[in-house]
């Protein structure tokens, strides 16, 4: 942890060495501890933040390869601490809206403390009767993917047959969750006979699958799925989409989320079975939550009374300390987390 020396304080970040190639690896990020000033300049805007739990998630793998896209997530700099989002303690601000004490949520640094200069982008944290670490899931940045998108753009119908991919993980948990409510069918697919149980007897599920037992995926689906699928939750791509394409009903629709299975792979696979879209009549349209944090307020109000009631329930993996984040990242893409993977920087 760090220790005070008057107004500066040691910082322990996680640095990313060079841009990545393939397979991500823990050599491809490393420790270091510097210095910060916990005083912020008068009339800056600025806070400073100590990062209480930090969240990871898949999409910051795309964040350390070079991609000439404006409308992507910008790339990381080689030799700079890793940014993603997080929940804080604000312990210094000049900032109108935040005092200190103030408890918030959004995009921060992979280190102890991090100086903020655009606070307006932080959420402040109103409600403290769930867990703080549920900002980083269910209350954050996964929690309004899984919300907008099935909402928002699946418009989902009651007795609506609904298939998740990486069903266990910090999004898909809760588009199962959210299906059930409505009452449609659902059905999930996970990579462990362990994660399988988890759907089928914590989450609700009516049905559930391992990816990696299943020899023919189109023949998995079709089992689960005799009359089709109306919604597809996209979290892994490649295969696994191609599979879904021929089992999708007239009129379905895929909500594109993520595609964990193409993160790591130098080289894209290709999808072959699009011709059902246009037969099928199918839409796909991607998400990114940045485009729905304008509605957090009318997103809190239909999901916090869900996690307080019980309605919904939120299974969290935790990797305690900073130097544990770069293996907890790295366990994201070989199926290491049960449920959404949150680091514990601090405990206040």
């Amino acid at each position: 942890m760090a220790t005070t020396n008057g107004e500066v304080v040691s910082n322990k970040q996680v640095i990313l060495k060079n841009f990545v190639n393939g397979f991500l690896k823990e050599s491809d990020m490393y420790l270091k501890t510097d210095l910060i000033s916990l005083k912020v300049e008068q009339g800056s805007n600025a806070v400073i933040i100590k990062n209480l739990y930090l969240s990871c998630d898949p999409y910051m793998r795309n964040r350390m390869t070079p991609v000439d896209d404006p409308n992507y997530f910008p790339t990381y700099p080689p030799g700079s601490p890793i940014e993603g989002f997080g929940v804080g303690k604000v312990v210094e601000s000049e900032y109108p809206e935040l005092k200190k004490g103030d408890l918030v949520w959004g995009v921060t640094r992979w280190e102890e403390y991090t100086l903020i200069n655009n606070p307006q982008t932080l959420f402040k944290i109103q409600h403290t009767d769930v867990p703080l670490s549920y900002y980083t899931g269910i209350l954050g940045m996964p929690g309004i993917t899984a919300w907008a998108g099935f909402y928002e753009i699946c418009a989902p119908k009651k007795g609506e047959y609904v298939y998740i991919s990486a069903a266990s993980g910090a999004v898909g948990q809760l588009v199962g969750q959210f299906a059930k409510l409505l009452g449609c069918y659902v059905v999930g697919s996970a990579g462990s006979k362990e994660k399988v149980e988890l759907l089928k007897n914590k989450f609700g599920f009516d049905d559930a699958f391992n990816y990696k037992e299943e020899h023919d995926l189109n023949a998995a689906l079709k089992r689960c799925f005799p009359e089709g699928i109306d919604i597809y939750f996209e979290n892994v791509g490649g295969k696994m989409l191609d599979a879904v394409l021929v089992n999708m009903r007239v009129r379905g629709r895929i909500a594109a989320c993520g595609m964990i299975s193409q993160y790591n792979l130098e080289h894209t696979q290709g999808v072959h079975n699009m011709i059902n879209v246009i037969y099928k009549r199918i839409r796909i349209e991607g998400l990114l939550a940045f485009d729905y944090f304008p509605q957090y307020a009318k997103f809190l109000e239909v999901v916090l009374p869900f996690v307080r009631e019980g309605k919904v329930v939120y299974v969290e993996d935790i990797a305690e300390g900073l130097e544990n984040a770069p293996a907890a990242l790295i366990g994201l893409f070989s199926g290491q987390n049960v449920g959404k993977q949150v680091v514990v920087v601090a405990r206040e």
